[in-house]
């Protein structure tokens, strides 16, 4: 247990096939065993009031897809600059708020998309995107509180092709193949575990985390654990 209390805000929500509250109610009892105070919300709502964030230290979203508001997104920057940590994983971070340029900008990479199977193998189920891929670490991830001593990993699941830029500093990737029914020519390696540094705050982001199974995969799990003990204040 830390020596002071922690405040954690869980915001999950958006589309239910991410399963946000199960998947959040996971890591629920690892953030009270290091001394998180847990509060949560079922939508961006708490962004916006700025004496509620400032106590805050930790944000913990799944929140897929969904809109946020224009004071809902001032909000969220303005807390993760002046220190407020935030976390998350899969499309709970990397695929909310489409519509919102600016919240792009702050976690620093959009999911694109997930290729599937070939088409004369799919049936219209979810499993129609899982497909096998190396998690991949970059030299480096060795020595980071995130990733220390994890190898690389490998999943069945979807696999996320982000669109990022170079201000955050990926641990680790993964690279989409080329095979006979894609439209694209070379092989695509997209960022699987960033981080990035924005004002006085710190953000963690993992791709992998479509499903429960998924989330309670040791190597995944460990890693998002770190992930938001590294973000917090």
């Amino acid at each position: 247990m830390s020596d002071h209390g922690r405040r954690v805000l869980v915001v999950r929500g958006g589309w239910e096939g991410h399963v946000p509250v199960e998947a959040t109610e996971l890591f629920v009892p690892f953030l009270e065993k290091h001394g998180f105070e847990v509060h949560r919300a079922d939508s961006p709502a708490p962004y916006a009031d700025p004496a509620f964030m400032s106590g805050i230290d930790l944000i913990v979203q799944c929140y897929t897809m969904g809109t946020i508001e224009p004071e809902e997104l001032r909000g969220l920057e303005s807390a993760i600059r002046a220190g407020t940590g935030m976390a998350g994983w899969h499309g709970g971070i990397a695929d909310s708020f489409r519509s919102s340029s600016d919240y792009l900008h702050l976690i620093g990479g959009q999911f694109a998309c997930h290729p599937g199977k070939h088409p004369d193998e799919r049936d219209g189920s979810p499993a129609d995107n899982f497909i096998p891929y190396t998690v991949t670490m970059r030299p480096g991830a060795g020595d980071h509180p995130i990733t220390a001593g994890i190898a690389d990993f490998d999943l069945v699941t979807e696999q996320y092709w982000v669109l990022a830029d170079d201000y955050s500093d990926v641990l680790a990737t993964t690279t989409q193949k080329v095979r006979p029914w894609d439209p694209w020519h070379r092989e695509v390696t997209s960022p699987a575990i960033w981080t990035r540094e924005w004002g006085s705050g710190k953000i963690f982001v993992t791709t992998p985390g479509h499903s429960l199974d998924v989330l309670r995969n040791d190597s995944v799990r460990t890693i998002i654990e770190r992930g938001m003990l590294w973000a917090s204040r």
